[in-house]
């Protein structure tokens, strides 16, 4: 079962990828960020309350609740990043870096929960993975004012995928005798907090007023598709394997690259395609022989 909200997981995380980058093209990243996580918050407690967990929150213990907390953090870190770098640069270019959290991800699962089963197979997959992921990366010739850019998102979206690697592992601490929907719900309300008080320091909330509708609708349904991946992936964190559920779930990036492509109208290179390719193998490996 764990295998499947792995998937689905993976699914709703590759249509956020575009749905927010559709809702960033005008609004500002940070506010953006701040509005979508009001909608994953309704959306998160909704479920909470429809499986009638809210009644076990007096039971969380406080080891729980402070990695669930730490967890929400790193989320917020790794949002702000993220759309940081998806407001500067094409997604195809963004998404693989932020995926590679996987890596990092399997190598903690492995020195922190012990997951070593078939640890070599594992390695291999990390190897192969990273390889595409490399390959996706895409390098041009560029002028001066293009290259600091560049290095501006690259910068963004590497630290992206250092807390979303954090997240998962803080997350599966955390969520530890916690039903899945309500470690969500608790995580969002600090990721919520904190996407605010950015808004705040950075004096961007008379901006939320003036978001384009057309991108606001964008941005909400960003949201949705964020609470619906969060739910299925949480879910697959506390059942199944973190080395195996994280990889599947960073294999969104065939979505978001599909649909970039369609909607986006987003190009791939022959080498890009390589690499996508390479870290779907990688997935693969880790999954099949995990």
């Amino acid at each position: 079962m764990w295998i499947l909200t792995s998937v689905l997981s993976a699914v709703f995380a590759g249509a956020t990828a575009i749905l927010a980058k559709c809702g960033i093209k005008k609004t500002d990243s940070d506010v953006a960020t701040a509005v979508r996580t009001i909608v994953v918050l309704i959306f998160a407690w909704l479920m909470v309350f429809i499986v009638g967990s809210q009644k076990t929150i007096s039971q969380i213990d406080a080891k729980s609740l402070i990695f669930l907390i730490l967890s929400g953090l790193a989320t917020g870190l790794s949002w702000l990043c993220y759309f940081k770098a998806l407001s500067m640069a094409d997604v195809n270019k963004v998404a693989p870096i932020d995926k590679s959290s996987a890596v990092l991800s399997v190598i903690l699962a492995i020195i922190i929960f012990r997951e070593t089963n078939n640890l070599i197979t594992k390695l291999i997959g990390v190897i192969v993975f990273s390889a595409g992921v490399y390959l996706m990366i895409e390098k041009r010739q560029t002028t001066a004012s293009e290259e600091t850019k560049k290095k501006s998102w690259i910068i963004f979206a590497v630290l992206s995928a250092v807390f979303a690697a954090l997240t998962s592992i803080l997350a599966k601490i955390g969520i530890n005798n916690v039903e899945s929907n309500l470690g969500t719900a608790i995580r969002t309300c600090v990721v919520l907090v904190m996407a605010w008080i950015i808004v705040f320091l950075k004096g961007k909330q008379r901006e939320v007023l003036s978001i384009d509708k057309k991108e606001l609708g964008f941005i909400c349904l960003s949201g949705l598709a964020t609470g619906a991946s969060w739910l299925c992936y949480y879910s697959a964190i506390q059942n199944g394997v973190v080395s195996v559920v994280v990889p599947i779930d960073k294999m969104s990036i065939l979505i978001t690259i599909i649909f970039s492509r369609i909607f986006l109208k987003e190009k791939l290179t022959i080498k890009s395609i390589t690499g996508l390719c390479l870290m779907t193998a990688g997935t693969l490996v880790m999954t099949i022989f995990a």
